[in-house]
């Protein structure tokens, strides 16, 4: 007896021992997978990656930023037969698990290992959302054991419809469109709360195997998947053998949808560097922020046909010299005076072929129409429209880096003495050439600066012929500064950024600087009306508008310019080839850049209240002989007006 005893506590104690043992093995299994899980409540918090959506200034949606392309919504807009159809292609008993459906693992289990190898998943939606959120796509057995506590956890705290909202709304349909809003865009180009039967059958059907399944790669498999989902539906008695019929003789895609938006590329990639330097790179491209620009929308599309009918017919004359595979580039910036906002961007002829921005990274040439910059400053310096340079041939020693330099007008005529405002009405080089001599090449520098010109300039009496490089946007900003008043504007394209509670992030605040006075500013909006109504602009005439401006072509013809401005618009248009190769005889900016800027700028009339150029009080305007400076009868033989601040009038003789 006393063995039987001893025995029978003994063995007591071992089972004891051993159940303690177990139980402390399975807690100590289950710590050991839950320790490093995520806090489900964190989920309170969440809020999944969404796109950031840039809007012109007339409110057209212009691109999307995203790393994962999202655009959340609410259960109440998600269509009933899109749950339908979901749940009975990826989860029948959604609506009574508790997130694991224990039948559909064992029947996985089996399927498992009699292929030796992962070949079902049996996850339910809960699992899945699980695992999109939290874990990796790694497939282990302590992974879905993970993925199995998770979706438990998640149902103990959500209800199945908000389960189901996070789902759809996170999960991956294919061809770079997360959630079920950015796929219903990019597929059928409408909201997800318009899409038909057919339609969500095929949405339902794709998270299976997204990238396999998009309707973009694969309509065939899109259709055959799509047509599964809605015999299931049918089997279940979801929908009726007519609705069956109707869905299944539906195109996969609409064919009204229209392309991922993608309106204004070179300006959307000239504004990204300033977005990320506002918010950081993540809020911008996970945030979900509306951006406010400056664009038009409809100036960009006159920008850009211009651009594209002044190339093809340059292209048409080229073809006689340089063959038929000439490719001559172009690229235009339209500013608004008032805000130094950019109105229109084109960088390059197509954005497909060439991302490289040449409105804004190019740093080319400008020909004549550096001219301008240096008659600025001569006027700041006290010289009149009816100062005199001398234009004769001249040899300036040491000139051109050490060597002898002797410059010559284009048209290798000189006629002596003559007025400031006809040397720059003709873009005659060697009045220009003087002026800087006497100026000082390095002040020249000093003020292009001012006026905008970032690009470095050397201080070498070359730069009045515009040997010294900068970029269309610098020089069309310095441009705008003459109508302004004499003020700088700094050139901009983002207005707004908010976030997506509608709260403003970011707004722009342009540096405003003044340049030159309200008087020195008008007489060269003066001198380069001249330049339109007398000299190389003549065509712009037909606009019919208060215009100035100034031509510029480089030597060998390599680049055509033309930059000038309204009273409202300021814009600037370059013509030019990328290998540097000539563009032909003769194709001047007047030729080959000028008539590309008056198709656009005849968009512009609406954008301008003001029928003429401002002009200060204490100026007037006088009849003046163009070649001697002198004062001349009113509207004398070959007289013309021009603007002068009271008291430096020419005087009557």
């Amino acid at each position: 007896m006393g063995n039987r005893r001893f025995w029978g506590t003994r063995s007591l104690i071992l089972i004891t021992g051993l159940i303690g043992l177990l139980s402390g093995a399975t807690a100590g299994g289950f710590f050991a997978f839950t320790r490093d899980l995520p806090q489900i409540r964190e989920l309170e918090n969440f809020e999944p990656s969404a796109a950031t959506r840039i809007f012109s200034a007339d409110q057209v949606l212009l691109a999307e930023l995203f790393l994962e392309k999202r655009t959340p919504v609410s259960i109440d807009k998600i269509p009933r037969d899109l749950k339908t159809a979901l749940i009975v292609t990826e989860d029948r008993q959604f609506y009574t698990h508790s997130g694991i459906d224990l039948k559909g693992i064992l029947r996985a289990v089996i399927k498992d290992i009699i292929a030796g190898q992962f070949v079902e998943g049996a996850s339910t939606i809960t699992q899945q959302l699980a695992k999109t959120l939290f874990l990796s796509q790694e497939k282990t057995i302590i992974r879905k054991i993970k993925e199995a506590i998770l979706a438990v956890q998640l149902e103990r705290r959500y209800t199945k419809d908000e389960l189901l909202a996070l789902y759809l709304n996170q999960i991956y349909f294919g061809s770079g469109a997360y959630g079920v809003e950015s796929a219903a865009q990019l597929f059928f180009g409408k909201p997800a709360s318009q899409m038909d039967l057919a339609e969500c059958a095929l949405i339902a059907g794709l998270p299976k195997a997204p990238s396999r399944y998009t309707p973009l790669v694969n309509p065939d498999l899109a259709e055959k998947r799509r047509n599964l989902v809605l015999s299931l539906m049918l089997d279940q008695g979801l929908i009726t053998d007519a609705q069956y019929r109707w869905a299944t003789s539906q195109p996969v895609l609409n064919a009204s949808r229209t392309a991922t938006p993608g309106f204004a590329p070179y300006f959307v990639q000239y504004i990204r560097p300033a977005l990320e330097a506002a918010v950081g790179p993540s809020l911008l491209y996970k945030g979900g922020l509306t951006v406010h620009t400056t664009l038009s929308q409809r100036l960009q599309q006159t920008a850009e046909a211009a651009v594209e009918d002044g190339l093809v017919r340059l292209q048409q004359r080229m073809r006689s010299t340089a063959g038929p595979e000439a490719s001559p580039q172009g690229a235009l910036v339209a500013i608004d005076i008032g805000t130094g906002g950019i109105l229109a961007m084109v960088g390059g002829r197509h954005f497909s072929e060439s991302a490289f921005n040449r409105a804004v990274d190019a740093r080319r040439q400008p020909g004549s129409v550096f001219k301008p910059i240096i008659y600025a400053l001569a006027i700041a310096r006290g010289f009149t429209q009816a100062s005199l340079v001398l234009d004769a041939p001249v040899v300036f020693k040491g000139g051109n880096k050490g060597e002898d330099w002797q410059p010559e007008n284009f048209s290798k005529q000189y006629q002596g003495e003559m007025t400031l405002r006809n040397a720059l009405t003709h873009s005659k080089n060697i009045p220009a050439v003087r002026l800087v001599e006497r100026l000082g090449p390095s002040a020249v520098v000093q003020f292009a600066h001012k006026l905008g010109i970032d690009s470095p300039l050397s201080p070498n009496l070359s730069i009045a012929l515009g040997a010294a490089n900068s970029t269309l946007l610098e020089i069309t900003a310095a441009f705008a500064v003459f109508p302004k008043g004499g003020n700088h504007i700094s050139p901009h394209g983002v207005t707004e950024i908010i976030d997506r509670e509608n709260v403003s992030l970011w707004r722009a605040r342009p540096a405003i600087r003044p340049v030159m006075t309200e008087a020195e500013a008008a007489i060269m909006v003066d001198m380069l009306k001249s330049v339109i109504e007398e000299g190389t602009g003549k065509q712009a005439r037909r606009l019919h508008l208060p215009v100035a401006g100034k031509t510029g072509t480089t030597n060998d013809f390599k680049d055509a310019l033309f930059v000038g401005f309204s009273p409202a618009v300021a814009a600037g248009v370059w013509v030019g080839m990328d290998d540097f190769s000539p563009l032909g005889n003769q194709e001047t900016g007047a030729r080959a850049a000028l008539p590309i800027w008056i198709d656009f700028m005849e968009a512009t009339r609406s954008e301008s209240t003001a029928l003429y150029f401002d002009i200060p009080d204490h100026m007037k305007t006088v009849w003046m002989d163009p070649v001697t400076g002198h004062a001349a009868v009113d509207g004398g033989d070959g007289a013309v007006k021009a603007l002068f601040v009271s008291g430096t009038e020419p005087k009557r003789r």
